[in-house]
């Protein structure tokens, strides 16, 4: 799997701006077992490079995306940051990795999956993790800023409470567009002076946003 996740950033180099992950993050990807965050009966296409169904109508995402998104926030290892959309805490898990300093919040709407990955990622010995149940368009604003924010699902644009969240300095890594249409894996990073610059760098399909502002 990480063999396919490196040649894959390597034909991709202009995503990173390098032809290969951070060491942190390819770390990372040998370090955590995919296969206990998928269905028992998918186990054995874990280490597939693509995404697989985990139930609820929900997705864990295919290695080479949870790779670029994790490389894109350039994270340093005490950083505290945010993630919209648990699922299975794949991501929250790869992240925790990467910050063996820093601390992780992941925030999941459906009860079920955040229950289930909570004991997943406390069973595993994740302990820089805190997962949360709630409406991820409203971010933690109690624990914020945030150096960086992962966005795991899609939505038309970036909800405001999040950039609010943002520390200067930090980047919010999500895919932005319509469902049904072509949506776009993009990197917002907030200046010292607050300014955003906005880089668009890969398209991506994903599930949609959903919270109780959504729309709005």
């Amino acid at each position: 799997m990480v063999e396919a996740v490196r040649r894959d950033v390597a034909r991709n180099d202009d995503v990173l701006g390098r032809p290969r992950l951070s060491g942190p993050v390819d770390e990372a990807l040998l370090a955590v077992p995919r296969h206990l965050f998928v269905p028992d009966e998918l186990q054995l296409l874990a280490y597939e490079n693509r995404a697989l169904p985990i139930g609820l109508g929900q997705t864990i995402s295919q290695p080479t995306i949870v790779a670029l998104m994790t490389d894109l926030l350039e994270l340093a290892p005490t950083d505290t940051v945010l993630e919209v959309g648990t699922g299975s805490g794949y991501q929250a898990a790869v992240l925790a990795t990467v910050l063996p300093q820093g601390y992780v919040h992941t925030i999941e709407i459906v009860t079920d999956l955040a229950l289930s990955a909570r004991k997943r990622l406390v069973r595993l010995g994740y302990d820089n993790v805190k997962v949360h149940t709630g409406d991820g368009y409203r971010g933690r604003p109690e624990h914020a800023p945030f150096a960086g924010i992962m966005v795991t699902a899609a939505a038309e644009r970036v909800p405001q409470a999040l950039i609010d969240q943002l520390r200067p300095g930090g980047r919010l890594v999500m895919p932005l567009g319509p469902q049904g249409d072509t949506q776009w894996l993009t990197v917002l990073e907030k200046l010292p002076d607050g300014v955003l610059t906005r880089r668009v760098v890969l398209p991506v399909r994903f599930v949609p946003l959903t919270g109780e502002v959504e729309g709005r």
